[in-house]
């Protein structure tokens, strides 16, 4: 299947500014929490607001931290030792930048997909979904291979090696293989007791229904996630308010994974779908409310005028839901954009 892009490069080189600026940064502050700001800022220079990134950018700094101290270089015989110890974040941000300098970064990633997949949960997803946006920027208007981009990757795939962390001793649920991805996803059963952080919800899920698993070729596997996606932003607009912050995971991870799917060999496009998949469930799993709301239309605007909302809200969630809403800007789409904008706080300087 041939797939395009709708976003252009910036060419201005605010993007290449931004990212070389963050880059000092670590991957997390206070030692869970993510810093979202390269997520974010690829998504304003995608959409056109390039003049706006230093701007945001100065306004979320009191939440970046200094980039941490490392504790040893990760080798080819001692990664499997380092992978999911977020004390190693440093070493593996090393190790993929050594990596991209030395071969093709389509190359490095196709080694490494089918690795970190397993572990996409850890971080509450955002490793993946910052390898979704540096993979964006790589491939879009044929691919500006810039310093400063592939130093992006090399982030991305180190926090996601850090953070590793499985999904494990889930019991499947027959019943929805065949359904809608909306449909699948109104099937999948609530945790009881909803409270704790991600990690201590992630623990609780027990079951979850079985989506997409007869799905064996590319093709079908790329119009499956493309579905899954649609659907989980869709879901936003009727079920976010369940929690406003976290359920935009359940549609911006697998949106990362779907971007990511035209620079992987085909035969990883399968597995990849059925970790978006359990990705997008786990989460509504773990945040949906017990009752939907009816979602307000969006008036008349268009799919500009929704991004220059989320822009002037400015927070971090609903620019990146945004983002992945306007890759599918029917109307319940941009309800759900707005939906984020009247849920969430806005970013303060």
């Amino acid at each position: 299947m041939e797939t395009t892009d709708r976003h252009s490069t910036d060419r201005t080189g605010v993007l290449d500014e931004a990212l070389e600026r963050l880059h000092s940064s670590g991957p997390e502050r206070l030692g869970r929490l993510t810093n979202h700001a390269p997520m974010a800022v690829e998504a304003l220079a995608a959409h056109g607001e390039g003049r706006a990134v230093h701007r945001w950018l100065d306004a979320y700094a009191p939440k970046l931290e200094e980039f941490p101290a490392g504790v040893a270089p990760v080798t080819g015989e001692d990664w499997r030792e380092a992978l999911g110890d977020p004390r190693r974040a440093a070493d593996w941000i090393g190790h993929f930048g050594r990596e991209l300098a030395e071969r093709p970064w389509r190359d490095v990633l196709a080694e490494w997909w089918p690795r970190l997949l397993p572990g996409m949960y850890g971080g509450s997803t955002h490793p993946v979904i910052r390898v979704g946006h540096a993979v964006r920027t790589l491939l879009a208007d044929g691919g500006d291979h810039t310093g400063p981009r592939l130093t992006e990757l090399a982030h991305g795939l180190g926090y996601w090696a850090a953070r590793h962390r499985p999904v494990t001793g889930v019991a499947p649920l027959p019943g929805a293989d065949g359904a809608t991805a909306a449909a699948a996803l109104d099937a999948v059963p609530r945790i009881a007791g909803q409270e704790g952080s991600f990690p201590d919800r992630l623990g609780r899920v027990g079951e979850l229904p079985v989506w997409a698993a007869s799905v064996t070729g590319p093709d079908a596997a790329y119009e499956r996630l493309t579905e899954l996606v649609r659907a989980a932003t869709h879901r936003y607009a009727t079920h976010g308010h369940g929690e406003e912050t976290m359920l935009v995971h359940a549609a911006t991870a697998p949106n990362a994974v779907l971007r990511t799917l035209p620079a992987l060999p085909r035969d990883l496009w399968v597995p990849s779908l059925h970790a978006a998949w359990t990705a997008s469930a786990a989460v509504t799993a773990m945040y949906a409310p017990a009752e939907a709301v009816v979602p307000a239309p969006p008036a008349s605007r268009t799919p500009e005028e929704v991004f220059e909302r989320a822009l002037a809200h400015g927070d971090e969630h609903v620019i990146k839901l945004t983002d992945t809403a306007l890759d599918f800007p029917d109307e319940l789409s941009l309800a759900a954009a707005l939906r984020a904008v009247e849920l969430s706080e806005p970013l303060r300087p």
